[in-house]
């Protein structure tokens, strides 16, 4: 299947900074946003990767509550809250949608909200009036049934079908080398069903996907790199040749 070349979501633009949760103002991402006005998407695949504060996982979900999703996770069907944590970027931010390619699925899966995503299919299934269990879309276990990285990658595996908007935020929290290495597949054969991506991770493995943009945020602000050049590949590779030598430094 040929994949086509416009996005579900072109652009992302920061249309006012009249923040009542001033801490906003302080992120590198929201200093870009007033430079530069926006984020441009031009590929299938997106990264966002950066150090720890800057932003990357703020902007993310800014972007799934903006688009409909959950703010915990799950489908735009998806109504709960275990607790209102979630930033109001959201409100501050313009979404510049394909007006001709329109997604049918879509999912907001975070690492570290799984638990209430199971829990609430779980219940949602508890009352008689749902016919047939969500559960079966899922995969026909109870992702409570089955461990963290499993149940996240059954998400993928059973209940992504293609042609949507798939916004992930840190899939290695959950997921081993080996079943990062399954979660690209899935990726690449959802791409390939015309489906678009936008993932935040630390993962040297995960951005790796050929065909991929890697925004990098920093304290400078957000650019692309290359692959070879995120600080991610660089540190991991270093330590990967020479263990001793950087423990050594850093023990000493």
């Amino acid at each position: 299947m040929q994949v086509q070349k416009t996005n579900f979501i072109k652009k992302v633009i920061l249309k006012d900074s009249d923040f009542e949760d001033h801490y906003l103002n302080n992120l590198p991402v929201i200093k870009h946003l007033k430079e530069c006005q926006s984020i441009d998407f031009n590929s299938k695949i997106s990264f966002f990767v950066g150090e720890n504060g800057t932003g990357k996982s703020t902007l993310l979900e800014a972007i799934a509550v903006a688009y409909g999703f959950n703010a915990e996770g799950g489908t735009k069907n998806f109504r709960f809250s275990t607790q209102n944590t979630h930033s109001e970027l959201f409100k501050h931010i313009t979404l510049v949608k394909n007006g001709i390619n329109t997604a049918t699925d879509g999912f907001f899966l975070r690492a570290e909200s799984l638990y209430n995503v199971a829990s609430y299919i779980d219940k949602i299934d508890s009352e008689p009036s749902f016919s047939p269990p969500v559960i079966e879309s899922y995969g026909g276990i109870s992702l409570h049934n089955q461990s963290h990285g499993e149940s996240f990658l059954s998400i993928v595996q059973n209940r992504f079908s293609g042609n949507g908007l798939y916004i992930l935020d840190e899939p290695e929290a959950a997921l081993s080398p080996m079943r990062l290495l399954s979660l690209m597949a899935e990726i690449d054969e959802l791409v390939k069903k015309n489906s678009q991506f936008i993932i935040a991770t630390h993962s040297p493995i995960l951005m790796a996907m050929p065909d991929s943009e890697i925004f990098e945020f920093s304290e400078k602000g957000i650019k692309k790199v290359p692959y070879k050049e995120t600080e991610h590949y660089t540190v991991t590779k270093a330590f990967l040749e020479n263990p001793e030598r950087m423990l050594k430094y850093l023990l000493e």
